[in-house]
């Protein structure tokens, strides 16, 4: 009856596993595992280990990863208007079209460059223990969805991590990548 009830809770008794990794899905954990199967991430540290697990897996990628491609062009498109409301800006300023296009592409690099590499790797910095360049290359490697799983969020033995953290990556996660789209777009 433990045994039953452990698996149904999410832990995997068969194999040889590190007891550093902690098996139960709570709210957080969950999410942050979604949002790196339909981003394609898959650091492949939290993972469904059971046969209806995996095989549930398979279905959501099969709707999520299209529905995450629709999700990041809405997104673009919104960041797109934002970009066109800047660039019509600066043309009633007198400025010209060709000088306006990489003005506005430059903000919009530099800008992301700040929000979804440079701040939150002082966050990963502080929260993780990291220094800020592996801050710098975990943001890099997630958001590019290499996903190698040398670096994790939320599984450093002996931290303690709020409970939302997990999930504030995942969202983070997710506009990142509707930044780059949107730098593909312009």
């Amino acid at each position: 009856q433990n045994l039953t009830e452990a698996i149904q809770n999410g832990v995997y008794p068969v194999g040889n596993e590190s007891q550093i990794e902690d098996s139960n899905w709570d709210f957080s954990d969950s999410f942050f595992f979604a949002g790196t199967v339909v981003s394609t991430i898959g650091y492949g540290t939290l993972r469904p280990k059971t046969a209806g697990g995996q095989i549930f897996c398979v279905f959501f990628a099969l709707f999520g990863i299209p529905l995450n491609i629709v999700f990041l062009h809405r997104v673009g498109k919104m960041l797109s208007l934002l970009c066109k409301k800047l660039g019509k800006f600066l043309y009633e300023k007198g400025m010209r079209k060709k000088r306006i296009k990489s003005l506005t592409l430059l903000f919009f690099l530099v800008m992301g460059i700040l929000v979804f590499l440079c701040l939150p790797s002082l966050f990963f910095q502080m929260t993780e223990g990291w220094s800020y360049s592996e801050g710098i290359y975990f943001a890099f490697i997630t958001l590019s969805t290499i996903g190698f799983g040398d670096y994790v969020i939320g599984k450093q033995p002996g931290r303690n991590y709020f409970s939302y953290y997990r999930m504030l990556v995942a969202i983070w996660i997710l506009f990142g990548l509707a930044w780059i789209a949107l730098l593909f777009n312009l």
